[in-house]
């Protein structure tokens, strides 16, 4: 009842701004509403300001700023707001703007204000100084040119992060609005709602084909589905894998695609049980991603075999995992000395049942379903599992209170692989929860770290994940499929593998 009168609530706020059916107005103005689980308090995407926090996100996907270089289908850098660029040295790049980029404005985007934009960044940001490591900025006309406190082969990959959508900061920020070069430019936002217009000053070759854009966050899943069914939204982000079937159909239209959003379980190597490889082998083993897949998620992702999916050169392709196999885990489970010997349907070992906490949290509804299905697979061979699905995970991260973590992960926003590697898998990592230590990925770090060259990079990338399933460090599920729903006569609405850029200057309603 609470879900249905907040569905009802929701339904008369949308029809109180006077958009129609169609959401054209009188004077044929265009209105394009978008209902997302993916801008809020929760998510710290609240704003358009890129340099607080995760607030980038909104501001390049809901096309108010725009970054240096960008990335297509397949993960690779091109250039945007930026014309071309030169590697100096191994600390040194040279980036020449676009001559016709300008502010939505007006102001026209010149070396300075990239300058300028980016020293704002690194001095407010959380995540960007470590990044990008950025030792010096000079800007001449046209030009700016960034020096590195250290060799940084991917930095053009980190300034591609939604942190580095280039602002105009002399204009400032004014109730949670700045002024970006996208197609479209922010005129209110709230915890819980984006209002943005056409740009008419955009400097691309595709004009703004929209009036006017109303962004609405909607977090629950059922409130989100029945607004779409109803027809109050034009398109959505976000619905419950459950629901996608309701709108399989001719009324709507679907875009899907896969990213590098992975569902993972993190070993605690504290734990004395799970120090045994075979131990970890035997629990992934048991559980199978295939039926995860496309059972629990109704085909909504894919399997995945190591962090990365198999449309990135690094990805799944090129390594190999364990196979499901039950039979095996038990043979595992023996040779680590765990039998039952009591009968009580559970392995034990010294007198003691192998007992598992497995921690993970709610706002991913996909996540407590992982749990409770490996859960149940591995009762199947022996192994206890309390499950603690909390939003409060922090807490018990702290504490220690775990011994499988499960989380959902984008394994390389950057379209690079060393920014999965270095927050999570090596040692001292600030996301590393299972305490892994590998001299050997700190080897392979080192060398990625210092090498130049997507190629190379990738090759160590892989050399770097296959010691990661060697050491059955960590449990790789499944890769999400980004799913956008939206009306028939909605056009230019893709889902694209960076998860970064959805309202475009391509989106229209015919």
């Amino acid at each position: 009842m609470k879900k249905f009168l907040a569905a009802m609530l929701l339904s008369a706020g949308i029809l109180a701004t006077g958009c129609g059916g169609e959401n054209q107005s009188a004077t044929g103005e265009k209105t394009f509403i978008y209902g997302t689980v993916a801008y809020g308090p929760a998510m710290e995407t609240v704003g358009t300001n890129p340099h607080e926090s995760y607030a980038g996100w909104a501001t390049i996907r809901y096309g108010i700023g725009e970054t240096l270089f960008k990335f297509n289908e397949k993960m690779e850098l091109e250039p945007w707001i930026a014309e071309s660029f030169e590697q100096v040295d191994d600390y040194t790049v040279k980036i020449k703007i676009k001559d016709n980029v300008i502010f939505s404005n007006g102001k026209k985007v010149d070396g300075a204000a990239v300058k300028a934009c980016l020293e704002d960044l690194i001095s407010k940001h959380d995540r960007a100084p470590k990044d990008l490591k950025i030792s010096s900025i000079e800007a001449e006309g046209q030009f700016v040119t960034i020096k590195s406190g250290e060799k940084m082969p991917a930095l053009l990959n980190y300034l591609s992060d939604p942190y580095g959508c280039i602002i105009d900061v002399e204009a400032g920020e004014k109730d949670k609005i700045v002024i970006g070069t996208g197609p479209y430019k922010g005129i209110k936002a709230t915890d819980t709602e984006v209002e943005l217009v056409k740009n008419e000053n955009y400097w691309g070759d595709v004009k703004p084909k929209l009036d006017k854009i109303l962004v609405k966050s909607i977090t629950d899943g059922d409130t989100l589905t029945m607004a779409m069914q109803n027809g109050e939204l034009d398109a959505v982000q976000g619905l419950p894998y459950s629901s996608l079937k309701l709108f399989q159909n001719d009324k709507f239209k679907l875009s899907q695609t896969e990213t590098s959003r992975v569902y993972q379980a993190a070993f605690n190597f504290k734990n004395p049980d799970l120090q045994d490889l075979n131990v970890r082998k035997a629990i992934s083993a048991a559980i199978d991603k295939n039926k995860f897949t496309e059972i629990l998620l109704s085909g909504n992702g894919s399997p995945a075999i190591g962090a990365f999916p198999a449309n990135l050169t690094f990805g799944g392709n090129a390594v190999n995992a364990i196979e499901f196999n039950p039979e095996e885990s038990k043979k595992l489970l023996a040779a680590a000395g765990y039998v039952d010997s009591d009968g009580d349907g559970y392995v034990d070992k010294n007198g003691k049942n192998l007992e598992l906490r497995w921690l993970t949290y709610t706002s991913r509804q996909e996540l407590p379903i992982l749990a409770e299905y490996a859960q149940d697979s591995l009762k199947k061979i022996g192994i206890k599992v309390e499950v603690n699905a909390t939003d409060n995970y922090k807490n018990f991260l702290k504490n220690g209170e775990y011994d499988i973590f499960s989380k959902a992960i984008v394994t390389a926003p950057t379209g690079d692989p060393e920014y999965y590697f270095t927050s999570h898998i090596v040692p001292g990592a600030v996301d590393n929860a299972g305490f892994y230590d590998s001299p050997e990925i700190v080897r392979l770090e080192n060398d990625l770290h210092n090498t130049f060259g997507a190629d190379k990079r990738s090759e160590i990338a892989v050399k770097m994940s296959r010691q990661i399933l060697n050491d059955c460090a960590l449990f790789y599920a499944s890769h999400l499929k980004m799913s956008f729903v939206m009306k028939p006569n909605v056009e230019g609405f893709k889902a694209h593998p960076s998860d970064y850029y959805e309202i475009t200057s391509e989106l229209d309603k015919k």
